[in-house]
C-alpha cells in the first residue's frame, strides 16, 4: 500500500480492489488511516429475496473496513486477517447507499479491533460491527550494535 493522503491511499483500495470482494460489491473508499476507514456500498445487487440489505453483504463491508484500517495499522511486509465479527443489524435498507465508518478501538502490536457503523442515506443506523484482526508477520526489526 502507498503511503500518504488518506484520500490517495483510499484511491489506491479502489483501484486495487477492483476485481475483489469488496469492488464486486461496489464498494468505494473514501478516507482510509489505521484509525478511521470510511467506505460507500450500494443497497442494489447486495440485497437478499425480500429486496433488502443482505446481512452477510453488511458483515463483509464492516470487515472490509476494519480490515483496511488494520493493515494500515501494521505496516509494510505485515498482514492483518479478521479472526472475530459481530454484527448487529438495527434496520432493513432497501435502496440507496450506506455508509461504513470504521473507529479504531485498539491498535496493538498483534491485534487491532475496530468498530464499525452501518448507516443509510438519512444518517440512521443500519447495523454496528466489531472486528478484531490478528496482526502477522515480521515486526520492524531494529539493527544490533555493531550493525550498519
Amino acid at each position: 500500500m502507498p503511503d500518504g493522503p488518506s484520500e490517495a491511499i483510499a484511491a489506491w483500495v479502489n483501484e486495487a480492489g477492483a476485481a475483489t470482494l469488496a469492488g464486486r460489491m461496489g464498494m468505494v473508499f473514501q478516507e482510509a488511516t489505521p484509525e478511521r476507514v470510511v467506505a460507500t456500498m450500494p443497497v442494489a445487487g447486495n440485497t437478499q429475496l425480500q429486496r433488502i440489505l443482505h446481512g452477510g453483504a453488511s458483515a463483509a463491508f464492516a470487515e472490509s473496513l476494519g480490515s483496511l484500517g488494520a493493515a494500515l495499522h501494521a505496516g509494510a511486509g505485515r498482514i492483518a486477517v479478521g479472526v472475530d465479527l459481530n454484527a448487529t443489524h438495527h434496520r432493513p435498507v432497501r435502496s440507496g447507499t450506506v455508509t461504513g465508518v470504521a473507529t479504531a478501538l485498539h491498535l496493538g502490536d498483534s491485534s487491532a479491533s475496530y468498530e464499525v457503523v452501518v448507516t443509510d442515506e438519512a444518517g440512521r443506523r443500519v447495523c454496528t460491527a466489531r472486528l478484531t484482526c490478528a496482526l502477522h508477520g515480521a515486526r520492524g526489526r531494529v539493527r544490533g550494535r555493531g550493525s550498519r
